[in-house]
C-alpha cells in the first residue's frame, strides 16, 4: 500500500507544517450556516487534498469529489456536478463537496467556469475547492465569491519529522543523513518525500541519496507498486501524483517490464501495453478524450494484473527509458531542421513546407557559402546541424 495513502491525516491534529490553514477552516466550519464555498490553493503535495477529507470527517460528513479535468464545459457540470448539490446523504448528517484541481478548467472552456460560479450559488452543501495557482486571471471572479485558504510548502524539518513517524510505524531503519537529504530535496512536497522514502526504505542497502528530480523519484515510486503489488482500485490512481506526461510514463513501463515480468506475465503485459498504444491514437486521431480512462485503466491496472501472483518482491533497479533520450535527439534534429527552413523561407520568399521538402539542396547551398550563413543569422547549434 502507498504510504502517502496509509498515512493520511484524519484530523485536524494529524495535519503537520499546515497551522495557519487549519485554524481558517476551524473558523470556516463553525460557522452556522455553511453554505459557502472555500478555496485550498498552494503548491502540489503540502495536503489540500487531505486537508479536505480532514474537514469532512471533523463534521461528520460525507464527502463527494470531482475532479475539475471532468467538469470543462457548462453540460458537464450540470450533469455531474449539480445532482451532487441537490442530493441529500445517505450515510451520514453532512455532505461536503470536493472539486479537486480546478486549475484543470480552462477559460476557453463552454461556460465552465461561469456554470461553476452558478452551482456555488445555489448549493446548499458547503464546496470545498483546490488549486496549485489561483491567482490566475480566469478565476478573478471566483476568488471573489470564495474564501481563499493557503497552504504553504512544508519546512523540511517538519517533513523529517514526518518521515521518522512513518519508519517507526513500519519498524524500519533509514540513515538520519538519507532522511535530511529527502526531506531538503522535496522542497516542501511531503507527499513526494514519503514516496522517496517507500522507494529507499524498501532498497536492501538504503544508502543512495535522491539526486534525481523528484519526478524521477516519483515514477520509481509508481513503478514499484505497478510490479510488485497487487492489482486493486487504488492501482488506478498510481499515476495520478506522478508529474510525468503519459507519453513519458509509456516508456518507463515499456523499458522495465523485461525487468520483472517473464514468460506469459510479459507476454501479457506487453500485449496490454500495445493496447495502450493504440487508444493513444485514437485520441490523438479522433480527439474522444474519454478514451483517457481506458488508456490509464490498461497502463496501471492491466499492467499490474498480468502477473499471476506477487513473486518478486525484492529490490529492482529501474532504468531510464532508452528511447526518451532517441526521441529527444531526434526532436533536437527536427527543431533545427524547422527553424533553418523558416529562416531560409522568408529569405527567399518561399514557403515551410516547399524550404522543408527541398531541405537536402538548401543544406548544400548553404554550405557552400560562409555569406548566405550570416545573412540567415544561423546560430552556433544550427550550424554544427548543418555540418553534422
Amino acid at each position: 500500500m502507498q504510504w502517502t495513502e496509509k498515512y493520511r491525516p484524519k484530523f485536524f491534529g494529524d495535519i503537520k507544517g499546515q497551522n495557519l490553514a487549519v485554524e481558517k477552516i476551524r473558523e470556516f466550519i463553525k460557522k452556522p450556516d455553511l453554505k459557502e464555498a472555500l478555496i485550498l490553493h498552494g503548491p502540489p503535495g503540502t495536503g489540500k487534498t487531505a486537508l479536505a477529507y480532514v474537514t469532512a470527517n471533523e463534521i461528520n460528513a460525507e464527502i463527494f469529489e470531482l475532479n475539475a479535468s471532468d467538469l470543462r464545459n457548462k453540460e458537464k457540470m450540470k450533469e455531474i456536478l449539480r445532482p451532487a448539490i441537490e442530493q441529500k446523504s445517505l450515510s451520514k448528517i453532512n455532505k461536503l463537496i470536493l472539486v479537486d484541481e480546478i486549475d484543470g478548467v480552462s477559460e476557453v472552456d463552454r461556460g465552465g467556469l461561469t456554470e461553476l460560479m452558478n452551482l456555488i450559488n445555489i448549493s446548499s452543501y458547503p464546496i470545498i475547492m483546490t488549486a496549485n495557482n489561483i491567482w490566475n486571471k480566469k478565476f478573478s471572479a471566483i476568488r471573489k465569491k470564495c474564501e481563499l485558504v493557503q497552504l504553504k510548502e512544508i519546512d523540511y524539518k517538519t517533513i523529517k519529522d514526518v518521515l521518522i513517524f512513518i519508519l517507526r510505524k513500519e519498524k524500519n531503519f533509514v540513515d538520519n543523513d538519507i532522511l535530511t537529504n529527502i526531506a531538503i530535496k522535496a522542497k516542501g512536497d511531503l507527499r513526494a518525500a514519503i514516496n522517496d522514502l517507500q522507494v529507499i526504505a524498501g532498497m536492501e542497502e538504503p544508502s543512495i541519496l535522491t539526486d534525481e528530480r523528484n519526478k524521477e523519484v516519483d515514477i520509481f515510486s509508481a513503478l514499484r507498486l505497478i510490479f510488485k503489488g497487487k492489482p486493486t482500485n487504488d492501482v488506478l490512481k498510481t499515476f495520478d501524483s506522478v508529474n510525468m506526461s503519459t507519453d513519458e510514463i509509456i516508456l518507463w513501463i515499456e523499458e522495465n517490464i523485461p525487468a520483472e515480468y517473464h514468460g506469459e506475465a510479459l507476454a501479457r503485459a506487453y500485449d496490454l501495453l500495445s493496447k495502450v498504444d493504440i487508444f493513444k491514437r485514437r485520441i490523438y486521431r479522433q480527439q474522444y478524450w474519454r478514451f483517457l480512462l481506458y488508456e490509464n485503466i490498461f497502463l496501471s491496472y492491466g499492467i499490474s494484473s498480468s502477473k499471476k501472483e506477487t513473486k518478486n518482491l525484492g529490490f529492482t533497479s529501474y532504468k531510464k527509458p532508452t528511447r526518451i533520450l532517441k526521441i529527444w535527439m531526434n526532436n533536437q534534429r527536427t527543431a533545427k531542421k524547422k527553424s533553418i527552413a523558416q529562416k531560409y523561407s522568408k529569405y527567399v520568399h518561399v514557403g515551410e513546407k516547399r524550404a522543408l521538402k527541398e531541405f537536402p539542396l538548401i543544406k548544400k547551398i548553404i554550405l557552400s557559402n560562409p555569406k548566405i550563413k550570416k545573412e540567415l543569422k544561423l546560430d552556433e547549434d544550427e550550424i554544427v546541424y548543418l555540418k553534422g
